[in-house]
């Protein structure tokens, strides 16, 4: 019964993948016969890791020299990294290509009229689109390899080789599926070229991230960076399945920048059917905190975490005892804030002011991550609350007493605030990768923005007024009373 019920799955799989491995090996094939398209990968392929070799081969020497063999030693694992980087993001052009391309050169028409589906064609776009640049890199780490263990004798771990290997993978897959979707949603091969660098800096910034942690050798940090690169690019390819439609591509031809008709949608969609500012609030702003369940439950989950990451931290990097005597620490603050003076009406302001300001940013940044990097911004203060309660606990201030001394009397009003904004931001960046229901991305997001600022502007942000009243008016005496100042 159990190989029959195998059977069966296989033979359905085969149904519905095997169509688009016909689309993926017809497109490496058109490819590997390319040799303007070949060559040039093959060649940068090999003489980079040439290059790398030779880097490394002359700083072993150098640092060999002053008796610093470890600052080689952790140049090696780097340049490793960047040789698998490399041929990635400058094969990106072959994903670039893959809807726009061929409608330019208008030999997208009888694909797209196939009796494929939409899903198929596009998974096979992707796959076609991935295993180049991912073979290109995986022979790059090989000569770089080789090369680096006959000239300096180096050998990696196996952990670390792992590590390495899913790690381009992962990199790979998340600067492919980002540039298919935006070949399957741009009209022409340069505005495609254009919107490439809002993959390229991103990724770019995120190696200057990883070479910190292979710099200072957190090894074990890879595999977060390695589950996050999963997770982006699982959404990615949801969005590309979800909002890719080949009848929109072959009718569009020209992007247009319509701000009315923006202006319109978002207006329509934040007014609702509410007349007056009293039904605004009684009818829209409930329907807006509704459908921010589901995101705020994730959140929550999220600033939980925070406060773990938080205290595990402390555990790592403790403070010096003598910057953790807190009736010294909490005297002399207040005096300085007292002396700036903080403890009035232009001191909650500014709190407010630096509130608004960290919520903008995450929104901006939830934007382009799918709500990721806002959540994460967000997460940071309960990190560090995490982190100070678990250093001051080491120092004998009990937790409990930290979190109602220096916590509790602002943050019963902050943390709702933060739990809501995080979760419009988080529902506004996941807009992105919902699948569209007879709505354009551009409609589905503006919907969203507008609940995003029915939850700003109706609650969050005079939730953060008065949690900055309380903490520059009330907290500070709290303390004081609780710690015996």
């Amino acid at each position: 019964m159990a190989e029959a019920r195998a059977a069966k799955l296989r033979a359905r799989l085969r149904q519905q993948v095997g169509p688009a491995l016909l689309i993926t090996r017809r497109e490496v094939r058109d490819q590997f016969r390319d040799w303007r398209v070949i060559f040039p990968i093959l060649a940068l392929t090999l003489f980079f890791p040439a290059l790398m070799n030779f880097t490394a081969n002359q700083a072993v020497r150098f640092v060999e020299q002053y008796g610093a063999p470890i600052v080689a030693m952790r140049l090696i694992p780097f340049l490793l990294m960047v040789v698998g980087f490399f041929p990635i993001s400058v094969s990106l052009v072959i994903a670039l290509e893959s809807f726009v391309g061929e409608k330019e050169r208008r030999s997208i028409e009888p694909l797209l009229s196939s009796p494929l589906t939409d899903w198929q064609l596009y998974l096979g776009k992707l796959l076609a689109a991935l295993l180049p640049p991912l073979l290109a890199s995986y022979l790059g780490i090989g000569v770089y390899l080789a090369g680096v263990t006959w000239r300096v004798g180096w050998r990696p771990e196996p952990g670390f080789m792992l590590q390495i290997v899913l790690l381009t993978g992962v990199q790979a897959l998340v600067m492919v599926s980002g540039a298919v979707v935006v070949s399957s949603q741009t009209t022409s091969v340069r505005a495609a070229n254009l919107l490439a660098s809002f993959i390229v800096i991103p990724m770019a910034l995120l190696l200057q991230g990883e070479s910190m942690i292979m710099f200072w050798a957190r090894y074990t940090a890879l595999w977060w960076v390695i589950a996050g690169q999963v997770v982006i690019a699982v959404l990615l390819i949801r969005a590309g399945v979800g909002h890719f439609n080949r009848e929109e591509l072959l009718g569009r031809e020209l992007d247009t920048l319509n701000l009315g008709w923006g202006w319109r949608t978002f207006k329509r969609a934040f007014q609702g059917q509410a007349r007056t500012p009293g039904e605004w609030y009684r009818k829209e702003v409930p329907e807006a905190l509704r459908a921010m369940r589901l995101p705020a439950i994730g959140v929550v989950g999220m600033l939980a975490l925070a406060v773990g990451i938080g205290v595990h931290q402390a555990g790592i990097f403790r403070l010096p005892r003598e910057l953790l005597d807190w009736r010294e620490m909490t005297s002399g603050s207040l005096a300085s804030l007292d002396a700036l003076g903080l403890f009035s009406a232009s001191g909650v302001g500014l709190v407010w002011f630096q509130n608004a300001r960290a919520v903008l940013l995450a929104t901006v940044g939830g934007a382009f991550s799918f709500g990721a990097l806002g959540v994460i911004i967000m997460m940071l203060p309960l990190a560090l609350i995490g982190y100070f309660m678990a250093n001051l606990a080491g120092a004998g201030l009990a937790p409990l007493t930290f979190l109602a001394a220096f916590v509790l009397p602002h943050g019963v009003v902050e943390v709702p605030a933060i739990v809501l904004s995080g979760a419009a931001i988080l529902r506004l960046g996941a807009t992105l990768a919902a699948f569209g229901r007879g709505k354009t991305v551009g409609e589905a997001w503006l919907e969203a923005l507008a609940d995003w600022a029915k939850v700003m502007l109706g609650v969050a942000l005079p939730l953060f007024l008065v949690a900055a009243a309380l903490e520059v008016l009330v907290t500070p005496r709290v303390a004081m009373w609780l710690l015996g100042g």
